[in-house]
Parts: structure tokens; C-alpha cells; sequence
């Protein structure tokens, strides 16, 4: 069978029953039999088993190393007739509708990744969480929902895992059931399976956004004030060293991705990250990745590697995705030595825990340091520290804005510029309140008008409502 100069029938291979003459058209599904509701989860069962049965029989007539090479709007003619066959041949009941569905599914297996290969087109959903090959649940507009679709069992679910793992040169097994990966559009996937995971291979997609948050569009969502908006653009363009704060899903990458689109296109960036998902839209960046150990447990690059290989780059500033280990201490070496408005993320809960958890980790570093070398180094290093939170009914906001102003004896001292008022909770769940500044203005600003930018004084108006 072919189309063109391509044929993705196997020289060798077995021929399709009940194939076709050329010029006769393929074959018809069984018409339309309407199904009851109460049917529709046994029909999903025998769809899934009979979509895996014809995906492996297609399989094997195929010439699979053509796949690759054909594009798609050839490629789903042919696999259409393909199925249409081994349809009418197992008799399965579906109408039109059901039927091109069948032909997405398939293809989805072949090219994709299989049943979440759909979700994964789907612009309205943000996280894709897979626990064992029984549950698929995604996340829309901050609220995780049971999906429909599912594999059909662990053996299916760990196909589509190495898979994904494979294209990036890692790998998963029981010598090292933990992988963190990232898809070929830039989607973060973390992946447990046996023995950790103890009922089943545990799977979390974070979706790479194709069209990155501007400040604009956080502003627009709520998630911030104008008036913090631009002191925070006004910061990063004034070269201000800014740590990211926030809990899991709280958008620390978002604002990271949208802070950085102020840094001047002159300036050369260099990004470190575990799994690259930055979208910098600068011209002059560099990404960095680190890597895993080998099967005989050689060969990883961690991310303090990186950063000390990042400053022989002549780097103008330097981008940690995430801060979380030992690297911390040379990423302060690095913002301490010429390379202000760096940036980075850190899990915390609050912008004075964000500092704690950063004098942890510099401390994994094993250097010989007392806690007032150790905290000069951060009050020095650090300037901004931007609090985010996931709220409630699933949105995200900037809660607090803390600037560091230095130390007095062995204690960091911070002040807070602007905060996020929780004034109430609405029946349906909604969280209600308001941006205020506290009255106190930064120190940098000082800075920022040295180098031509101003700030008018008004944002920093505790009397009024942002």
C-alpha cells in the first residue's frame, strides 16, 4: 500500500486480510449501532483491547523504519485503510465518528504516545497525572479532573514511559525507577515505577507552554498588580539579583520565564537547568542540561558542574531553573563576582524561609563556614525575593515581595515592598482579595535611578488598593 513514493507495507512482512483491489475504495465500517449508556465503559474495554490487538497486528505488516519519513497527512490515509480491515474483520460496531477516533488512537500508538497523546494537544490542560495504568487525572484552570482515557495495563503504561525517556537519552528500570525527562516540546515528565511506586508506575506531565506568560498576561490573570509588575521590570532591567520562591505548582518557571524577557537582548544569558523548560527569548542564550548517570553508574553532570562551567562562558547573567542542592553556594559565588541579575527558583513557603532553605543548601557544599560568613554571602548576593502561592481554587498570585537589605550581627534583614491580602472565600470556592504596598520603598531604587530607570513613588502608596 502506498501513497506517493512511500509504502509503509513490510517487504516481508504478512499482508492484510481481505485486501484490497487498488482502485476499490477501502473498506467500510460496520454502520452505526447506537450504544447505551450504561455500555459505554465495557465499550471503552473492548475499543482499548482491540486498538492495542490491530495496533500490533499493523505493526507487524508495516515497515517501520519508513514511519519516520512520512508525513503525517500520508501516513493516516494508509493507516485508515489498515484499520478499516482488520475493523470489518474483528466486527466491531462503530459508527462514523467512533471510527476516526479508532484511526487517532492507533496513531497515536504508532507516532505518539498513545492515550495521552490527545491531553497532550489539549491547550487547556496544564498537568497531566498518571497513577498507575488505572487512572489518568488532569489539571484545567488550576482544578484536576478524572480523565476518560487510560492504558490498558502496566506492560502498555511502561512502553509509552520508555518511550519518552528513550528520546532524551535517559532511561528507567529497577536499578533506577526514578527519571526525570522532558518531552520534545519541552514538557517536564517525572516517572516512578517499581519498587518505588508501589502499586503501579507513577507518571507527572508539566506542560510546556507554547506561547510563554508575558508580565502583561499575569497581570491581566490577577496574579499581580501593575504597580508590582513594574517594579519587578524595573528591577531585573536594573540588574537586581531576584530568587523566586513557592511551593510546587505555584508558577515559579512562569515568572522566571516572564522576568527574563526584560533582560536587555545585549546581554548574554546562560541558563542550568535538570530538565530544560526555560523559554528565554532572548538572542544570545546558552542552555545547559545535566545528565544522569550511565548504566554503570558513570558520567553524570550535576548542576554545580554546570555552574562552575557556565562562568568560563562569559556570561553577562546565569539562570538556575531550579536552586536545590550544593550549587547554590557557587551560584552566590557567581552573583557576588560580576554577574548581577542572576536569576533562580527555590521551593519555600515564605520569602524569609526561601532564605533558610538557601543557607541549607550552600551548607551540602561541605565548606568550612561559620553562619556569619554564610549569611553575608546571601545578603549580599541576593537583593529580591518574589513569594508565589497556589491558592485554593487552583490560581496563582505573587503573595509577598521582600527586598534584602543586609545583615545586622548574624541575622538577614528583609523588608517587605508589597504583599497579597486574603480577604474571604467565595460558595464557589473562588479566593478573594487585594494587592497592597506596604509603605516601604527599596533600597535599589536608588540603584535603578543611577542607572536612568525611575519608579514613580506612588506604587509604593499603602493607602491604596492594587
Amino acid at each position: 500500500m502506498a501513497i506517493g513514493r512511500f509504502s509503509i507495507l513490510s517487504r516481508g512482512g504478512a499482508q492484510p486480510q481481505e485486501a484490497p483491489a487498488p482502485s476499490a475504495e477501502p473498506a467500510k465500517p460496520v454502520v452505526e449501532v447506537s450504544m447505551a449508556e450504561t455500555d459505554a465503559i465495557a465499550l471503552r474495554q473492548r475499543l482499548l483491547d482491540a486498538k492495542l490487538r490491530i495496533h500490533g497486528r499493523i505493526i507487524d505488516e508495516i515497515n517501520l523504519a519508513t514511519i519516520e519519513k512520512i508525513p503525517l497527512r500520508e501516513l493516516r490515509p494508509q493507516i485508515h485503510a489498515l484499520v478499516a480491515q482488520h475493523v470489518a474483520s474483528e466486527r466491531l460496531v462503530l459508527n462514523a465518528t467512533e471510527f476516526e477516533q479508532f484511526v487517532d488512537d492507533v496513531l497515536n500508538e504508532m507516532t505518539g504516545l498513545g492515550p495521552i497523546e490527545p491531553l497532550l494537544k489539549d491547550e487547556s490542560v496544564n498537568d497531566i497525572l498518571i497513577n498507575t495504568h488505572r487512572q489518568i487525572y488532569v489539571e484545567r484552570r488550576g482544578v484536576l479532573e478524572l480523565s476518560d482515557a487510560r492504558f490498558k495495563d502496566e506492560a502498555h503504561l511502561l512502553r509509552i514511559i520508555n518511550k519518552i525517556v528513550s528520546t532524551v537519552g535517559r532511561r528507567v528500570d529497577e536499578s533506577q525507577p526514578l527519571c526525570d525527562a522532558r518531552l520534545l516540546d519541552g514538557s517536564r515528565v517525572n516517572v516512578a515505577i517499581k519498587p518505588v511506586a508501589v502499586d503501579g508506575p507513577l507518571v507527572s506531565i508539566r506542560k510546556f507552554s507554547k506561547r510563554p506568560y508575558s508580565m502583561e498576561k499575569l497581570v491581566d490573570n490577577n496574579a499581580l498588580s501593575r504597580e508590582m509588575a513594574a517594579v519587578l521590570a524595573a528591577a531585573v532591567k536594573g540588574r537586581v539579583t531576584v530568587l523566586v520562591s513557592g511551593g510546587t505548582g505555584s508558577g515559579k518557571t512562569t515568572m522566571l520565564n516572564a522576568l527574563s524577557s526584560y533582560i536587555s537582548p545585549k546581554e548574554r544569558l546562560i541558563t542550568i537547568e535538570d530538565a530544560a523548560e526555560l523559554q528565554l527569548q532572548q538572542p544570545h542564550v546558552g542552555r545547559m542540561e545535566t545528565r544522569p548517570p550511565n548504566i554503570e553508574g558513570k558520567g553524570e553532570i550535576r548542576q554545580r558542574e554546570l555552574v562552575k562551567n557556565a562562568l568560563r562562558m562569559r556570561p553577562d547573567r546565569i539562570v538556575v531553573g531550579e536552586c536545590r542542592g550544593e550549587e547554590a553556594f557557587d551560584m552566590l559565588q557567581a552573583m557576588n563576582t560580576g554577574h548581577e541579575g542572576s536569576m533562580t527558583t527555590i521551593h519555600a513557603n515564605t520569602t524569609r524561609d526561601a532564605i533558610g532553605r538557601l543557607e541549607t543548601m550552600i551548607g551540602m557544599a561541605g565548606f568550612p563556614m561559620t553562619i556569619q560568613s554564610l549569611r553575608t554571602q546571601i545578603a549580599s548576593a541576593i537583593r529580591m525575593v518574589v513569594q508565589l502561592q497556589r491558592m485554593s481554587d487552583g490560581k496563582r498570585k505573587v503573595v509577598a515581595v521582600s527586598e534584602v537589605t543586609g545583615i545586622e550581627g548574624d541575622v538577614i534583614q528583609m523588608q517587605e515592598i508589597f504583599r497579597y491580602n486574603r480577604t474571604g472565600t467565595l460558595e464557589d470556592g473562588s479566593v478573594q482579595g487585594n494587592f497592597q504596598a506596604t509603605g516601604v520603598r527599596p533600597k535599589f531604587l536608588t540603584d535603578l535611578q543611577n542607572r536612568g530607570i525611575t519608579v514613580p513613588s506612588s506604587y509604593f502608596d499603602p493607602s491604596k488598593v492594587q
